[in-house]
């Protein structure tokens, strides 16, 4: 017992250290943000805020909120046309069987291996001749492509997994393919649509390949086109800039922990069959 103890403290440690290693950039951020301009330079650095400052985040509120609303935008835009286009493919995968399927997933497996910046040259070329430069549809469309395919993949996994006696016992009672996919399937499918919505907002939020390349010099511009404007001006207020990360991170974050459950089960359904 006293073995098994010890050995579990030690791996506890061991975790906690290097879980301690990994955030503390994310503590040094939020650190920056509260401290004062005065203060930056300091040798050594101070490890707390001793004389903190809420300057940098009223300088977030007086100029980033328009960015803040943008990525919001652009984040929900993207969610509803991702799970739009790949719930029912994902269904059509794993319950119709159509011809060439294995081809397709194949396709959609491949087509998260292509560089973003291919994708993204691709998009301007296309979005040129189409007048969608520096619009908010155009990037949500863009964002959509790096979510897809990883999205028809997790419903196609989880939806694999839905009983057939559930599906045959609605068309016995009348219903057809699309009030099936609408009425059962996709409400029992609740964790992979989290999942995919989650990941989805998570990707267009983060994303900048796409932003810099298609919407540059817009008049809507996500939040990471306003991180990279506000230091390409020579800013010196770090905790303004600092303080705009972690605005930028608490939506993510709050999305995240609150979904973390679904987001387990959706990411593991199918990978067990009985």
């Amino acid at each position: 017992m006293s073995r098994t103890r010890s050995r579990t403290w030690g791996k506890t440690t061991i975790g906690v250290l290097l879980t301690a290693i990994m955030l503390f950039p994310v503590y040094w951020m939020i650190n920056v943000s509260f401290t004062r301009d005065q203060d930056m330079r300091k040798s050594p650095p101070d490890l707390f805020p001793t004389h903190g400052t809420l300057a940098g985040y009223r300088t977030v509120l007086d100029e980033q909120l328009p960015y803040l609303g943008t990525s919001l935008v652009i984040g929900l835009g993207t969610v509803v046309l991702t799970v739009a286009l790949s719930a029912p493919a994902g269904y059509a995968l794993a319950k119709l069987r159509p011809r060439g399927g294995g081809i397709l997933s194949f396709v959609l497996l491949a087509a998260q291996m292509i560089p973003g910046i291919i994708m993204a040259m691709g998009f301007y070329a296309i979005y040129l001749q189409l007048g969608l430069l520096q619009s908010v549809p155009g990037l949500i469309v863009a964002d959509s492509t790096l979510a897809v395919p990883f999205a028809v993949l997790i419903f196609t996994a989880f939806m694999s997994g839905i009983p057939g006696e559930l599906l045959q016992a609605a068309q016995v009672d009348g219903a057809q393919a699309l009030r099936t996919f609408w009425s059962i399937v996709l409400p029992i499918s609740r964790n992979a649509v989290v999942t995919v919505s989650l990941f989805a907002f998570l990707w267009s939020w983060s994303d900048f390949i796409f932003a810099s390349t298609l919407v540059n010099g817009g008049a809507h511009e996500p939040i990471t086109l306003g991180i990279y404007h506000y230091i390409g001006n020579n800013n010196q207020e770090w905790n303004a800039i600092m303080a705009t990360a972690v605005m930028a991170s608490l939506p993510a974050a709050v999305i995240l922990v609150l979904a973390q459950r679904y987001v387990a089960a959706g990411v593991t359904a199918g990978a067990v069959k009985d």
